[in-house]
């Protein structure tokens, strides 16, 4: 996986979701925006503090952790 430097988390800053360079943006919004057929112009115009590479940066994490695989742990049982 890349350097995904742009992407924030900060349990002060929406509920601490992966966010956009610690703004009030998150990840899901903007890959909301491009599943919804926005272009990254319109994105960038819609919301102007954001920049190219945030969108690409965005559309890499969620790609990376569509492909992330959770494994369940072993139960374990405590005996006294």
């Amino acid at each position: 996986m890349q350097n995904l430097d742009r992407i924030t988390f900060d349990p002060q800053i929406m509920s601490g979701k992966a966010c956009i360079r610690g703004m009030r943006v998150t990840v899901g919004t903007v890959v909301g925006l491009v599943a919804s057929g926005y272009s990254n112009t319109d994105i960038l115009k819609a919301y102007p503090y954001l920049e190219e590479e945030d969108i690409i940066q965005a559309l890499s994490y969620a790609a990376w952790r569509v492909e992330e695989i959770e494994v369940p742990l072993p139960a374990y049982e405590i005996s006294n």
